[in-house]
């Protein structure tokens, strides 16, 4: 057993209490000192009616409190994990990683002797065709599937 002095008002007070618990005392003993200030000129000649006001304040801002937890809404409860769906969706992902690098790799390396086209729907073929254009479109693409893999992976992490 410990034992801390606290100063409330004029007069200091011992109180005995299991030891690591002198820093939580001496805290709690700060808020009454604070509540017994606020009195100010309004103190009453007994020192055992001041404690009581200051008690007063202290027991209005727990109600207060409490009734300002009890009008919060509940939290939300996180919904259990579907194992099979994060499965699923770690396939999907899987798939999509392994079409980009193909992507990639095809662009990267056209065919030996290839032409290029111009419209995949039979257009002609031209030969001003801006090969980086559409290899910066290609790596755009490339882009939007990866952010939309990650999607679905945090998508799945969250579920």
């Amino acid at each position: 057993m410990s034992t801390v002095t606290l100063t409330i008002g004029p007069k200091s007070y011992s109180v005995a209490c299991a030891d690591g618990q002198e820093a939580h005392i001496t805290q709690l003993g700060a808020m009454i000192a604070e509540k017994y200030a606020q009195l100010g000129a309004s103190r009453a000649p007994l020192e055992a009616q001041n404690l009581l006001f200051a008690a007063l304040f202290l027991a209005d801002e727990l109600a207060e409190a409490r009734k300002a937890t009890a009008l919060a809404p509940p939290e939300a409860a996180t919904p259990p994990v579907d194992s099979e769906a994060m499965d699923a969706l770690r396939n999907a992902i899987t798939v999509l990683e392994a079409d980009l690098a193909a992507a990639r790799a095809a662009a990267a390396a056209p065919a030996p002797g290839a032409t290029p086209q111009i419209d995949l729907f039979g257009g002609s073929q031209s030969p001003d065709l801006d090969l980086a254009e559409i290899a910066s479109q290609l790596e755009a693409l490339a882009d939007r599937t990866e952010a939309s893999a990650a999607a679905l992976e945090a998508a799945g992490a969250s579920a």
